[in-house]
């Protein structure tokens, strides 16, 4: 019998604090820096996102996303035998977060690992877990986007500052006698490693180089466009399908203007849009299972619907998942 992937739950967590636009530009004006409501919704689409406590780390988001999709699975976390988490803003250098989250669950015994594939992490993650249920290697796995922003911004940058925020989406993808995942479709070009990096690391003690986020805006906007709209025909293409057989179009919530340009490429309407960005900001590799939880929980998505997700992250990466919930 031919093993297929199929999502049977999912889960998200957003952490309490909460800032609109006015609270950033409220503190940007207090080190002399103009910005406003309007400037950031113009060119974003952002008008709030969520920012971490100290002492609040990325498992402690992934173990809360986790646990709402196990319950939506009706999966018991000892039964997990794969854990991977998508992240670019670990607990720590090692072990991976994957591992710290295995221990909060109280699994044990199956592989647990990170994907660091910035904000394409969640569908270089997804695509590994079905691959790895394929093959038999695992029968229930748990794949999550979580990331601490936050911690990665420089707020005398108000280009960038204003982007970004906090959370974490789960999945619980299992083995099925029926397609769930049809096609997926994943790349990367270091080539445009400087037009979206943290540009720092750890070294005898000190941090080295800058460890705050750098961004080519302009050089962002015009390879994403570009790439997306190629991932997107490549799954289509792979799954035997064109675009209007999709459903919803789930993209990586990073500028709805990103978002707009790729639903208009694929002759989309936005109303088959899901979109998140404006109460989330930029989640990176969080941003698509938190888009899709948020949409199935309000019986936006709906069980036997066909969805596209697709993302283009720094590396450069990009990739899309075509999928039947």
């Amino acid at each position: 019998m031919k093993i297929y992937s199929k999502i049977t739950g999912t889960g998200s967590y957003l952490p309490p604090r909460r800032l609109t636009n006015a609270d950033l530009v409220a503190d940007l004006a207090a080190q002399g820096l103009e910005s406003s409501d309007e400037w950031i919704v113009e060119r974003t689409g952002i008008r709030a996102r969520h920012f971490v406590d100290a002492g609040v780390y990325s498992s402690d988001l992934a173990l809360n996303a986790s646990r709402q999709a196990l319950q939506a699975a009706g999966v018991e976390a000892k039964d997990i035998d794969l854990i991977i988490v998508a992240t670019s803003t670990p607990d720590m250098v090692f072990p991976s977060t994957a591992c710290i989250l295995q221990g909060k669950l109280g699994n044990q015994g199956g592989p647990a690992f990170d994907v660091q594939a910035v904000c394409g992490g969640f569908i270089y993650a997804l695509t590994l877990a079905d691959s790895l249920i394929r093959t038999g290697t695992a029968k229930k796995a748990l794949v999550v986007g979580a990331e601490i922003f936050s911690r990665l911004l420089d707020f005398k940058d108000r280009t960038t500052c204003v982007l970004f925020g906090d959370g974490a989406g789960a999945v619980v993808l299992e083995a099925s006698s029926e397609p769930g995942i049809l096609a997926t479709d994943i790349h990367a070009d270091g080539q445009y490693t400087n037009i979206l990096c943290v540009p720092g690391n750890v070294s005898g003690g000190q941090v080295m180089g800058e460890p705050l986020l750098r961004m080519d805006g302009q050089a962002v906007f015009k390879l994403a466009v570009g790439v997306l709209d190629e991932a997107a025909r490549a799954v289509l293409a792979k799954a035997g399908k064109v675009a209007a057989d999709v459903d919803w179009l789930i993209p990586h919530q990073a500028n709805i203007r990103i978002m707009q340009s790729t639903a208009r490429k694929l002759k989309l309407p936005m109303d088959k849009v899901v979109v998140t960005v404006d109460q989330h900001g930029n989640t990176s590799a969080a941003s698509i299972p938190l888009a899709l939880d948020t949409a199935v929980r309000a019986g936006q998505v709906k069980p036997g619907q066909t969805l596209l997700m697709e993302a283009v992250g720094g590396g450069f990466t990009w990739g899309a998942v075509l999928l039947k919930l």
